[in-house]
């Protein structure tokens, strides 16, 4: 578990961004750092919201236990989410599919045990980073967490930026179609003649929120994608978002996403990146490997791959450093574009 010698997160300043809270959680001073401004759509309550006085409410009530806050990598989740928890008296269950595994805590920027003691956390170092983890996997661990707090009477507020945990949550796991072999040769044959990239620009057509999810190169994922419409029988974006809002969510939680202006992130991207290496990910990256092996799926995370390269002698350690800004810049740039599929989303913005 981290320490609080290296902090998980970039300090906001508080003329970088600027959130307001209701009065139901606002700020103990105007000088507290990157509060949010809940909208009145996630209350309700005995009296209608004034919509030039959002205060004007009297004792407003939250309209669901559950909250979703997200946003792309490095834009402050955790800072908001316990300042969040803490208003609203909520447990934080980890939507991160990195900070799932044990000893990979700079990379993931995992809660420090100092920010842990602000908030009660759930859904963090849940196997060792060898283990094959799934969302299925994930989705069963949260649906104990979920309940354990409805036992102890805490409000849930979900802080993560793993949009495919996030979405299965709401709206359950679809089912795995079955393989038509020749269409997978007839995908096989495509990329063989163009290339990946030509059949990940026709997936962006198609479905641009997945499209944004899978690299151009991985060609193992873009054809599974490809399956998956196929089979589904739904091809167009729209027609793709109609069936979604039909289905009844699983678990219908409200969602914020942060919204850092493109400049701020990408600087606290490269402030945080700096920091993770000053902070010993190399070695946190050395030390999981000897203890437990990193399988598969963890050493893809940014940060860990370009890492293990490191440690191998493929890269150097400014190759590391810049390699994982882009990557990291690249999966910020995914994020916001898998966000935008959530129609009911409430953006906060500075």
């Amino acid at each position: 578990m981290m320490s609080s010698s290296c902090p998980s997160t970039v300090p906001t300043d508080c003329s970088d961004v600027r959130f307001r809270l209701p009065d139901s959680i606002a700020p103990a001073s105007p000088k507290e750092t990157f509060t949010a401004y809940l909208c009145p759509q996630l209350y309700h309550a005995t009296k209608t919201y004034d919509t030039k006085d959002p205060m004007s409410a009297s004792k407003p009530e939250l309209a669901s236990d559950c909250i979703i806050l997200t946003g792309p990598t490095a834009s402050g989740k955790t800072a908001l989410g316990i300042r969040i928890a803490q208003r609203l008296n909520a447990d934080i269950l980890s939507a991160d599919s990195v900070a799932v595994y044990k000893g990979l805590d700079i990379g993931s920027a995992k809660p420090t045990l100092e920010e842990q003691a602000q908030a009660t956390h759930h859904l963090l170092d849940l196997v060792d980073p060898a283990s094959l983890f799934t969302v299925s996997d994930w989705l069963l661990a949260a649906a104990n967490a979920i309940q354990d707090c409805r036992d102890r009477g805490r409000r849930i507020l979900f802080v993560g930026g793993t949009p495919l945990y996030l979405r299965c949550l709401r709206d359950g796991l679809d089912e795995s179609p079955a393989i038509d072999l020749d269409f997978r040769n007839s995908l096989t044959q495509q990329i063989a003649q163009s290339g990946p990239k030509a059949l990940h620009e026709k997936l962006g057509r198609l479905r641009p929120d997945i499209a944004a999810t899978i690299h151009p190169n991985d060609t193992k994922r873009i054809i599974r994608a490809f399956e998956i419409i196929q089979a589904s029988g739904v091809d167009h974006p729209r027609s793709w978002a109609q069936a979604r809002n039909s289905k009844k969510q699983l678990f219908p939680c409200p969602i914020l996403v942060i919204d850092q202006p493109r400049k701020i992130l990408n600087r606290r991207i490269h402030e945080r990146v700096e920091a993770m290496f000053e902070c010993g990910i190399l070695e946190e990256t050395e030390a999981a490997e000897q203890q437990y092996g990193i399988g598969t799926t963890a050493a893809q995370a940014a940060g860990y791959k370009e890492s293990l390269a490191f440690i191998r002698g493929e890269i150097t350690k400014q190759d590391a450093i810049t390699k994982t800004k882009q990557r990291t810049r690249q999966l910020a740039k995914r994020q916001r574009t898998w966000f935008r599929s959530f129609s009911d989303a409430v953006w906060l913005s500075g």
